[in-house]
């Protein structure tokens, strides 16, 4: 059986998209995660976003890009938000796990806007191929163009509305 994922595309007006750096690997992601009982996916990509990079958005600033194959066992629910600029070096994640020598290592440890062209270079083969292929990240920022709503995300982790 399959398990589904939600997350946003945080997308910036000169075709960037802010990425997340996930410890201790090599590649770059979105902030995305599974979803939980009882959560709907754009629940679950707003939650993801709040723990992994600190950004608060509100359920009206998502653009949902609906269910994407992902990898043989994931499927991932997308969402997109246009958001102005927001500073990386304040992007925190509060969630956390063991490395393989016992110590408590943040999921994601640095944040960067990075230039549509480059994105399928950062990111693991799976995500490459869905912002390379599936859902190119130049129709989705022209989506949210004609939308015309920029969010302006607030910083925190607290709970979220349901």
């Amino acid at each position: 059986m399959k398990t589904v994922s939600a997350g946003i595309l945080v997308c910036h007006r000169d075709a960037e998209l802010l990425l997340c750096h996930a410890t201790g690997g090599g590649y770059w992601d979105i902030p995305k995660g599974a979803i939980e009982p009882g959560e709907s996916a754009w629940q679950t990509a707003l939650r993801e976003t709040a723990e992994e990079c600190g950004l608060r958005f509100a359920a009206d600033d998502l653009l949902d890009l609906g269910l994407m194959r992902y990898r043989p066992g994931k499927d991932l629910h997308l969402f997109a938000a246009l958001a102005e600029r927001v500073d990386v070096a304040r992007c925190t994640c509060t969630t956390h796990f063991r490395d393989r020598f016992g110590r408590d290592r943040p999921e994601m440890d640095g944040f960067e806007w990075v230039p549509f062209g480059a994105v399928t270079q950062r990111c693991a083969k799976s995500m490459a191929a869905l912002l390379g292929q599936a859902m190119p990240l130049a129709g989705v920022l022209e989506r949210l163009l004609q939308r015309g709503r920029v969010a302006s995300p607030g910083w925190g982790n607290a709970p979220l509305p349901g």
